[in-house]
């Protein structure tokens, strides 16, 4: 491959990332689409197209470019994120914690992970997987504690006593 090909593609995927840090997803798209057939796609471009898709409420074809960004980016904790979030809206919480404990599995270390994992089980109605996955995420990070009040995914445990006592702070 000669270098002339390999230098656009990096300007593309720069530009496309631009284009998202400025809140310009069907830009990003623009740019994604002068990706040559000939070209590799490369899972870069595709977890930047799943982005473009998600911030376009596009979800079910996010979810196919998310999908192969995970297959070529097994480690990048963001694309499960985003996974989940589009099969979230797609009301398939089932596929969102699959996508979430693929991610955690890659990385045990995220915190990220058994939060969204904490919301999507109060979510499948499975108070204990819940509780128990928020207490390992606020364990590993407690600013999650802090996000907790405003996340309506945990409505349908917010008056346990358990999950009052896990969220609460004593000063």
């Amino acid at each position: 491959m000669s270098a002339h090909p390999r230098i656009r593609r990096q300007q593309l995927l720069r530009q496309a990332e631009g284009y998202l840090e400025l809140g310009m997803p069907g830009h990003a798209i623009e740019v994604l689409d002068r990706w040559e057939p000939q070209d590799i796609p490369s899972s870069r471009a595709a977890y930047l197209r799943g982005e473009a898709l998600r911030e376009l409420k596009r979800y079910a074809e996010a979810v196919v470019s998310l999908n192969l960004a995970a297959e070529g980016l097994p480690d990048e904790i963001p694309i499960y994120v985003a996974l989940g979030w589009c099969f979230k809206r797609l009301a398939r919480i089932d596929l969102a914690i699959e996508a979430l404990e693929r991610g955690w599995a890659a990385d045990p270390s995220a915190a990220i992970l058994p939060y969204n994992l904490a919301c999507y089980w109060s979510l499948a109605g499975n108070k204990r997987q819940a509780l128990s996955l928020l207490s390992q995420a606020i364990s590993m990070d407690a600013d999650f504690r802090n996000l907790v009040d405003a996340e309506p995914d945990f409505d349908a445990i917010r008056d346990d006593p358990a999950f009052q006592a896990l969220t609460s702070v004593i000063v």
